[in-house]
């Protein structure tokens, strides 16, 4: 089995968002929101449109630790969240299956990110992926690990490395 990885290069990026948005805006948005958040994809198929539609900062409270964490989308994203959203109600689940309203599953999610993945030239994706290189690329811009390390709720900085692959002796 293969490790999932994070997205290195930001024109992958780019290219994996078309591929997306030319599917499904559902689909499009929930990668949007994994690359910029740092949730874990369980989270993030929990929102709720009330949890998100008008606001500037997302608060929600961890499934897997109860700890609270907060993140803060971009008037762009914001306006992209708005249009989505518009004939939804608040109670609705942001990422919903087609046939039951639910939100998607892992598995459903894993599918249409390897699918648009292989269409751009990417390999070892999965649902980490969104975490990972949200944390890749946080760390690429401020070098702060202990924040990242914080924000995953890793023991370790080493833990953290290893996440987001990057080797720690050559991190400098």
């Amino acid at each position: 089995m293969q490790v999932a990885q994070p997205i290195r290069d930001p024109e992958k990026i780019i290219e994996l968002q078309g591929v997306l948005k030319n599917h499904s805006m559902r689909d499009w948005l929930l990668f949007t929101i994994g690359i910029n958040s740092g949730l874990h994809l369980n989270d993030i198929l929990r929102l709720r449109v009330k949890d998100v539609k008008d606001r500037n900062e997302i608060s929600i409270t961890e499934e897997k630790t109860g700890k609270s964490k907060s993140f803060w989308i971009d008037d762009a994203l914001k306006s992209y969240i708005g249009e989505y959203v518009q004939y939804m109600g608040d109670e609705d689940y942001m990422f919903p299956s087609q046939k039951t309203g639910k939100p998607i599953k892992r598995i459903r999610v894993y599918r249409i990110l390897n699918e648009a993945a292989k269409r751009v030239g990417l390999q070892d994706i999965g649902t980490h992926t969104l975490r990972k290189t949200f944390g890749y690329h946080y760390y690429q811009r401020t070098k702060n690990i202990s924040v990242l390390r914080d924000l995953f709720n890793h023991s370790a900085p080493s833990v953290t490395f290893k996440y987001i692959g990057i080797d720690k002796r050559n991190s400098g």
